[in-house]
């Protein structure tokens, strides 16, 4: 496999880290020990990981954590007034697209035709009806719902009522 400088500079860090596979990290080995290029990189990388890791490469001055602390505290918002006012814009907007959707909502339904009201009218009890055996509604000859059944008979609109039939509703809607 031909090792390119690009490879090492790119798997520098997981080299130093030792996290590379075996084969990987024997070509690379083979590389730096040809490449003086390659070879100051990873040492250079290697210089920089050692003196950042070094505790004493960055010591902060005395009593520099509670100057920190008291600023930090200084800055913080308090928690209650801070979910108040997200709980009052929560609450509003939903009241604001509650009140959008119901108005959006009212708006698109029509209002249904109203039937103007009618006094119902008995049928008359000598009328005669058709009637589907096994129904449950008695019928005028002429009615489209009765088209193709069998087994009709013609009986007294007071004999169907007595037989607990109702009137059909497409055609006989005056008795309704």
């Amino acid at each position: 496999m031909g090792m390119t400088c690009e490879t090492v500079w790119r798997e520098s860090s997981n080299y130093l880290d030792e996290t590379l596979g075996p084969e990987l990290r024997l070509a690379m080995d083979e590389h730096i020990q040809g490449c003086k290029k390659c070879a100051s990189v990873i040492e250079g990388l290697r210089n920089i990981v050692t003196l950042y890791g070094d505790e004493r490469m960055a010591e902060l001055p005395a009593g520099f954590s509670q100057r920190l602390q008291r600023r930090l505290e200084a800055n913080k918002l308090p928690t209650r007034r801070h979910f108040f006012g997200w709980a009052v814009a929560f609450a509003a907007s939903v009241v604001a697209v509650g009140s959008f959707e119901l108005l959006r909502h009212t708006a698109s339904e029509k209002p249904e035709a109203v039937a103007p009201p009618h006094t119902r009218r008995p049928v008359p009890p000598d009328m005669q009806v058709v009637v589907a055996e096994g129904g449950a509604q008695f019928h005028r000859a002429a009615c489209p719902l009765l088209s193709g059944r069998s087994n009709l008979r013609t009986v007294a609109a007071a004999e169907a009522i007595h037989e607990g039939l109702s009137p059909c509703p497409r055609c006989m809607t005056e008795y309704l």
